[in-house]
């Protein structure tokens, strides 16, 4: 076996002379540079372990209290009050060490406790979340002086993980108000009796049951960080059984208008060398704390970090009940995936990090690679694009020992997985509308076999030079990975570059290994498997209707400048064009992050309100405009407060879920909580978070932007909406939903919201210019060929 001879680090004979040992040295080295690179790696993490328990104190000031007690002892005061003198009596060492060496330790002790009231004084702190309702642009005393104590307490140069043991834990609502908010959220969706009803259920749940489940659900809340993230982990991405190709993963798209090489080999040499690099900021915790999204002074409000530990090396596993989430420890190599053949592709040689030439060097040798695939092994994706109960025992029978079960463990551990696509995609050719919702469902699920949709995240590089990335949701949330794919955007075209004939910089060591070609023994019974899972997913694939457009007839700026929150216009122009559609209104969900608190994941913000359905109907129903505008920001206002409630632990669906879990463990049922979770969300929305990374400079380069990313239709009768709103005049939207529903059609739900936009903006201010035809609103920057 290929793998095996390259395992081999000696050969040896046996001779009537006795025993030649024949050694490989260039094993050898390999197998010490590995090593020292290894143990580098834990003295750093040892060094960061002992920086981030000490944090917001650092390792120094330990020093310094040490030489302030001792210098106390020296002017004949006794700072202890008698403790140092306690100590003493207790050590069983000489008399002239005794004062010193207790002097030590009660300034350790001292040091501690003043650690642990510092991290517990920052976590109160943290806990104040009024900042985020007060006025823009307007600060009380309060919030001023907490601003100021934040910065005292918050210590110099926080590693990554310095505040996830000061970041306050999620707070449980009391039933009663969830309760309130949830009838609130529900009443335009209802009429009279089906409201009268549903309250009636909701104060029984009140009044009896609903207690009893908040008692254990409290309890929970003392003993875990965050009473919501593991059983969300578990229950709504872990158990679902159905495919997570389209249904639960999602993708983000390369730059729209810019390709920083046409080449294939080269465009994956930067980038998947930029990746590593971020994987090496990641592992030194040099990366920043990421802070909330609001304006400075308080931006320097910290967010957890606690989602970025399993971005790399990790890796979905199905099993028959549930599916379970593993990461390991640093590879060295990537998996890839390339006409129906998978290769291990090392880019560490003698403990180093191959250059982008280098990988470049070796990408093309993959291309160049002529080998057949083996039997079974062209469509063996489709088994993780496929139902997840024949996955998992197929995985068990087929690929529990052996060859297979080394093949697919080399996959299961690499860094993170590459496919090299003989497609072009992006914005190109004579209808550049039409070629962006190819290359979405491209990302979203490609041939449905030529992605491995359980790695934590894909990268998949196309014919021309573009790219994008596929993500497995269970591991971390949207904006986790969005930052990751910044950074490496960033990186391959304004840190690395290519040279004039758009390949990699660098030199190129020939005597790097070959990539290796990985084995399958794949039966015939296992074939089956691959088509019943290839045909189930291609079905589902071929159901989604996606539309990606980008909007530049306005943006940010002339909704900032008529005091209207960005996010809250958009959701305003959705219920408008949802409503234009069905003449009616749904359940709609947002969502926002809870990430202020420890291990914080998401909250839903239920964007259809009372005030929202008022104000549709008021501008579709031609009243006044003065009245409907006063209605518009009503309607906004709500929004955002509703959004601020959700950021700051007063949501309403996952303290609902929550409560349903542990109805479930006790074995009873709720008749109120079956209803609430069995409620479809016909409008599923999020929004993209863009320029979390410092080297975009869209001021300078404005055509270097991405598309943003999106997802599939989380109800079969409606609509899946993902939104980027970028620098002040752009906002991207990536609309998807299914064929099989005669009631969506995702290019014409792209027309309405079109229409809502320029309506809600004429709205707020007259003289607005009518709305251009979506092949005109593209700005005049290269694009690609």
């Amino acid at each position: 076996m290929a793998e095996a001879h390259q395992a081999v680090a000696f050969q040896f004979t046996v001779t009537p002379d006795g025993i030649d040992l024949q050694l490989s040295h260039q094993a050898l080295t390999e197998i010490y540079l590995s090593g020292v690179r290894s143990w580098k790696k834990r003295i750093i993490r040892l060094k960061n372990s002992v920086i981030t328990g000490v944090y917001p104190a650092s390792p120094s000031s330990w020093l310094f209290v040490v030489i302030a007690i001792l210098a106390t002892m020296y002017t004949r005061s006794d700072p202890s009050m008698g403790l140092i003198a306690k100590i003493q009596e207790h050590l069983p060492v000489s008399t002239q060490c005794q004062a010193v060496v207790s002097a030590v330790l009660f300034s350790t002790m001292l040091w501690l406790l003043l650690i642990f009231t510092m991290r517990l004084c920052l976590k109160q702190l943290l806990s104040y979340h009024r900042w985020m309702f007060e006025q823009h642009g307007k600060m009380s005393t309060t919030t001023k002086v907490w601003v100021a104590l934040v910065r005292i307490f918050s210590g110099r140069k926080p590693l990554l993980y310095s505040y996830q043991g000061s970041l306050p834990n999620l707070p449980v609502p009391t039933v009663k108000d969830t309760v309130k908010r949830y009838l609130d959220s529900v009443r335009p969706l209802m009429d009279d009796t089906e409201y009268e009803r549903m309250t009636k259920l909701a104060a029984e749940f009140e009044s009896n049951l609903g207690n009893r489940l908040q008692w254990y659900l409290k309890l929970k809340a003392l003993w875990a960080a965050n009473y919501v993230s593991d059983w969300w982990e578990e229950y709504v991405y872990l158990r679902g059984r159905s495919p997570i190709m389209v249904n639960s993963n999602y993708y983000g798209m390369d730059f729209l208008y810019v390709t920083p090489t046409p080449i294939q080999a080269a465009r994956a040499g930067n980038s998947i060398h930029a990746f590593f690099l971020y994987r090496r900021k990641l592992n030194r915790e040099e990366i920043k704390p990421v802070s909330s999204a609001t304006g400075p002074p308080v931006s320097a409000v910290p967010c957890c970090s606690y989602q970025f530990e399993r971005m790399f090396d990790t890796c979905r596993i199905p099993g028959t009940l549930t599916d379970t989430v593993h990461h390991w420890q640093d590879s060295d190599y990537v998996a890839v995936y390339h006409r129906g053949r998978y290769f291990r592709l090392k880019v560490y040689q003698a403990g180093r990090l191959l250059s982008p030439r280098e990988i470049e060097f070796q990408i093309q040798r993959i291309l160049d690679d002529s080998s057949p695939p083996s039997k079974g092994e062209a469509k063996l994706g489709a088994l993780t694009a496929g139902d997840r109960i024949p996955w998992a025992k197929a995985r068990t029978k087929y690929f529990s020992s052996g060859v297979n079960k080394r093949s697919l463990d080399c996959i299961e551990r690499a860094a993170f997985f590459v496919t090299l696509d003989d497609d072009e995609q992006g914005m190109m050719g004579d209808d550049p509308a039409s070629s962006l919702d190819h290359y979405a469902k491209s990302l979203l699920h490609g041939k449905c076999y030529d992605r491995w949709f359980d790695k934590s995240f894909s990268v998949v590089y196309y014919k021309n030079g573009k790219n994008g990335i596929n993500a497995e949701h269970s591991w971390a949330d949207a904006p986790v990975l969005a930052h990751l794919w910044e950074y490496t955007l960033a990186t391959d075209s304004f840190q690395l570059g290519y040279n004039a004939e758009g390949h990699c910089k660098g030199d190129v060591d020939s005597s790097l290994p070959r990539p290796q070609k990985l084995n399958w023994e794949i039966p015939s019974e296992c074939e089956e498997q691959i088509s019943q899972s290839l045909a189930v997913a291609q079905a589902l694939a071929d159901d989604v209707d996606f539309h990606v457009f980008s909007f530049r007839d306005f943006g940010k700026g002339k909704v900032k400048k008529c005091r209207v929150s960005p996010d809250a216009f958009v959701q305003m122009a959705l219920q408008l064009a949802y409503y234009r559609e069905r003449r009616t209104f749904c359940l709609t969900y947002e969502a926002s992050m809870t990430r202020l608190f420890r291990e914080g994941r998401t909250e839903t913000v239920r964007s259809c309100t009372n005030e929202s359905s008022a104000f549709v109907r008021a501008l579709e129903g031609g009243e006044v405009r003065i009245w409907t505008l006063r209605l518009f920001r009503a309607a906004s206002e709500k929004h955002q407060q509703l959004y601020r409630m959700a950021m700051t632990g007063g949501g309403i669906d996952r303290h609902l879920f929550c409560l349903y879990v542990v109805s479930k463990y006790l074995g009873v049922e709720s008749p109120f909580l079956k209803e609430v979770l069995s409620e479809p969300w016909r409008l599923s929305t999020s929004q993209t978070p863009v320029q979390q990374v410092e080297l975009f400079d869209m001021v300078n380069h404005p055509e270097y932007i991405s598309c943003g990313g999106g997802f599939g239709p989380v109800a079969d009768d409606g609509y899946g909406v993902s939104y980027c709103i970028l620098g002040d005049n752009m906002i991207n939207f990536h609309i998807s939903c299914k064929h099989s529903c005669p009631d969506t059609d995702a290019h014409k739900f792209g027309d309405q919201i079109r229409k809502a936009l320029h309506d809600l903006i004429q709205l707020l201010g007259p003289n607005q210019k009518e709305p251009s035809k979506p092949e005109e609103s593209r700005p005049e920057v290269k694009k690609d060929q």
